[in-house]
């Protein structure tokens, strides 16, 4: 398999994680693909010009990484999905998936738009989309946190991990112990490790 991909992205992140969690890495070459919203990489076999995009030897391209990581999970048989509390890790997922979401956005404001026409009560509705999912993760979402390993915390793992990388300076932990506590426990996993964002 071919995994294009961005070291910085979150979205990929979340791939390469699930590629270590079910075995499948050295089954899966990465090749970057680095672009802009403003300048896809047309060699990425994705009509949206989107990382991440998975390259796969018994079918089309596939994308995005919902679709990949659910890919993997099924070939791999890994169970990051499981039937007992689907419903739950979906949910999880796509929150985790709506901060990375609007946390790109923040850096595509920064990085591709001119300063002179920067929109900052934009950036800070994206922020405040980042703040209340994570508010909402730490009141209702902490015991399933504790659970096995699944596709929703590998998710949020990803999130957390990018809100360090580009927003540090934002502090997200403050009165979030629940969640920094998580944060801290899956970033030592070596997944995560293998595959911290840079650049």
């Amino acid at each position: 398999m071919d995994l294009f991909y961005s070291a910085p992205s979150p979205f990929a992140r979340k791939v390469r994680v699930v590629l270590h969690e079910t075995g499948l890495a050295d089954e899966t070459r990465l090749r970057d693909s680095v672009q802009t919203p403003l300048a896809p990489n047309p060699e990425n076999h994705n009509p949206l010009g989107k990382i991440p995009c998975l390259l796969r030897p018994d079918g089309p391209a596939l994308y995005d990484s919902r679709v990949i990581c659910r890919y993997l999970d099924v070939r791999a048989d890994a169970k990051l999905y499981p039937e007992s509390r689907l419903w739950d890790v979906l949910t999880l997922e796509a929150t985790a998936d709506g901060i990375m979401d609007a946390a790109v956005l923040m850096v595509y404001e920064a990085k591709v738009r001119p300063e002179e026409i920067r929109f900052a009560d934009y950036v800070e509705a994206q922020w405040g989309k980042v703040t209340r999912a994570l508010d909402v993760l730490e009141q209702r979402w902490l015991s399933h946190l504790s659970a096995p390993l699944d596709m929703g915390q590998i998710a949020l793992g990803c999130a957390l991990g990018y809100l360090d990388f580009r927003f540090e300076a934002r502090t997200w932990r403050k009165g979030r112990p629940g969640l920094a506590a998580f944060e801290a426990r899956i970033a030592e996993r070596e997944s995560f490790k293998l595959t911290a964002p840079e650049g």
